[in-house]
C-alpha cells in the first residue's frame, strides 16, 4: 500500500520513524535480511521494520512514510508462497505485540481479534464455547489473521464454513492517505449517514459505489462461479445483492488498498465428535470424479493426497507408523464428519462407505479414534513438505508458487488429468494433493529454472 518514490532518505526516515513509533523500529542489515523472504520464491530486501506495539504505532508509521512517500506492506506469519509478504518496503509486523484475541462473543458468534492473532490462538479461544473459526490452511499453528485476511484464506475446514471472505463481520482499517474506520456491510441508511459525515471515508465509499454500478453487469456475468476463487479483488462484494460490503471486498486486497488494524471474525459450531473416513482409490483422478459424491454427504472436510505425496514419505522415512492407517490405493481422499454425538458422525460416514461398497477399486478406512484423526491430518501437513526437496538423482527440486489452482469441484477429476497431461507432455513431475471439496489443487512442480533452457522451456509450458 504505497505510493513509489524515486528513493528515501533512509536516514532522515529512520530518524522519523523511531521518534514516531513506541514500538521497535529497524534498519539493521540482519533484520532486513530476514524480512526479505518468506515461504515464496521471492526475495526483495525491505527498506525496514516496524514491529508496532499498538494500532496508534501503525497510525504513526503509515503517517510517516507518507510524508517521505515510502510504500507500506503489511506482513502476516510470512507463510504465503507467491510473494505477499515480501517488498521493497517498510515492512510492519502485527505478530510480536498485537496478537491478542480481545474478546469472544458465544451468543453473538463473534469474535475481535488483532490483526498478528495467529489462527490456532482463535481457534483455541473459541473451542471453549463450542465454536470455531472455519478457515484453517496447514499452517494455521503460525499464520496470523491478518494475513488471512489479506490473502482469503482457506483450508480443509472451508466445506464446512466457507473461506475467510465469508467469515469476516467487519474490519477496522487505515488508507495510506490516514483515513481510519470500521467498514462491513453497509445499508442504504448507513450509507446515507456515511455521505452525510463528509470527510475521506464518504469519498471512498462514494467512488466504490460508483465503481460497483458501473460494473455491475459485467461482474455478474463474468466473476468465475466456483467455490475456491481467491483471486483478484472481491468486487462482487460491492453488489447490492451482498450489501455493499466493503470489508468483504477488502479481504484478499493483499493490503494493496489498506491495513487491517483490527477485525471482527464469525464463528461457527465446532461438531464435538468428528470421525474420519479415509477411501483410497487406484488414482487420484479417480478419486476426484467421486468429489460430488462425497459432498452430497455434507462432509466437514474433503482432502485429496496422490501417490507421489505418500511416496515422498516413505522414502524420507517419515510418518511411516500413519502411512499404515491408509486403506490400499494410489490416491486418496480424507472425508471428515461431525455431529454432536459420535454415533451421528459415525453414521454420517458409514452412509457414504456403503455407497462405495459395490466399487471394488474403492477401499476404505474409517478412524474413530482422535488420536488416529490427529495423525491422518498431521500426515496430511507434512506431505507437502516431504516432496518440496528432490531427492538425489530426481532432477531440479519442485518450484513453490503453483499453489491453490481451483475448478469446480463437479469437474476436478477431468481437470486432474488434463493438468497431468501437460505436465507430462513438457516432462515435468508433480504432486497434487488439496481441497479437493472446494476443487483446490496443489502442486509442486520439478521447474528447471537454473539455466537458460530451462526457463525458455518453463515458458513454452506457460
Amino acid at each position: 500500500m504505497a505510493a513509489t518514490t524515486s528513493g528515501p532518505a533512509p536516514a532522515a526516515l529512520e530518524h522519523d520513524l523511531k521518534r514516531a513509533v513506541a514500538g521497535e523500529v529497524r534498519f539493521d542489515a540482519g533484520t532486513r535480511a530476514v524480512y526479505a523472504a518468506d515461504a515464496s520464491n521471492y526475495r526483495q530486501v525491505p527498506i525496514a521494520v516496524v514491529v508496532p506495539r499498538s494500532v496508534e504505532d501503525i497510525v504513526a508509521a503509515v503517517a510517516v512514510c507518507r510524508r517521505h512517500g515510502v510504500p507500506i506492506l503489511a506482513r502476516g506469519g510470512g507463510t504465503a508462497q507467491n510473494g505477499q509478504s515480501v517488498n521493497v518496503a517498510v515492512i510492519v509486523d502485527c505478530s510480536k505485540y498485537l496478537n491478542r484475541v480481545v474478546s469472544i462473543d458465544p451468543q453473538a458468534r463473534r469474535a475481535r481479534v488483532e490483526p498478528g492473532a495467529v489462527c490456532d490462538a482463535l481457534r483455541d479461544a473459541a473451542e471453549r464455547h463450542g465454536l470455531t473459526f472455519a478457515p484453517d490452511p496447514a499452517t494455521h499453528s503460525r499464520c496470523t489473521l491478518g494475513g488471512m485476511i489479506g490473502n482469503n484464506s482457506c483450508g480443509p475446514h472451508s466445506v464446512m464454513a466457507g473461506k475467510t471472505v465469508e467469515n469476516i463481520a467487519r474490519l477496522e482499517v487505515l488508507t495510506y492517505d490516514g483515513a481510519r474506520f470500521w467498514c462491513g456491510p453497509t445499508d442504504d441508511a448507513s450509507y446515507a449517514r456515511i455521505l452525510a459525515a463528509g470527510g475521506r471515508q464518504a469519498e471512498i465509499y462514494a467512488g466504490l459505489k460508483a465503481l460497483a454500478e458501473r460494473y455491475a453487469d459485467l461482474i455478474r456475468a463474468k466473476f468465475p462461479q466456483i467455490k475456491r476463487r481467491v483471486s483478484g479483488y472481491n468486487l462482487d462484494q460491492l453488489l447490492p445483492e451482498n450489501g455493499f460490503n466493503v470489508a468483504r471486498a477488502l479481504v484478499g486486497s493483499e493490503g494493496s488498498c489498506a491495513l487491517t488494524l483490527a477485525a471482527d471474525a464469525l464463528l461457527v459450531n465446532s461438531p464435538p465428535e468428528r470421525v474420519l473416513l479415509v477411501l483410497g482409490f487406484p488414482d487420484i483422478y479417480q478419486a476426484g470424479d467421486v468429489v460430488p459424491e462425497i459432498l452430497a454427504a455434507a462432509p466437514i472436510a474433503c482432502e485429496g493426497l496422490d501417490e507421489k505425496i505418500i511416496g515422498g514419505l516413505r522414502e524420507r522415512g517419515l510418518k511411516l507408523d500413519d502411512l499404515r492407517l491408509l486403506p490400499e490405493g494410489r490416491g486418496w481422499l480424507m472425508c471428515e464428519f461431525g455431529a454432536d454425538s459420535r454415533a451421528e458422525a459415525v453414521a454420517q460416514a458409514r452412509a457414504l462407505e456403503a455407497r462405495f461398497a459395490g466399487r471394488r477399486e474403492v477401499r476404505s478406512w474409517l478412524i474413530e479414534d482422535a488420536a488416529g484423526i490427529a495423525r491422518m491430518w498431521g500426515l496430511r501437513e507434512t506431505g507437502a513438505s516431504a516432496t518440496a526437496l528432490a531427492l538425489a538423482g530426481q532432477g531440479p527440486d519442485p518450484v513453490v508458487g503453483w499453489e491453490d489452482a481451483a475448478v469446480d469441484p463437479l469437474r476436478l477429476g477431468d481437470s486432474l488429468r488434463e493438468f497431468q497431461a501437460l505436465i507430462d507432455r513438457f516432462g515435468y513431475r508433480t504432486s497434487l494433493y488439496g481441497h479437493f471439496g472446494d476443487g483446490c489443487i496443489h502442486a509442486r512442480i520439478s521447474f528447471e529454472l537454473r539455466t537458460p533452457e530451462g526457463v525458455a522451456h518453463w515458458r513454452r509450458f506457460l
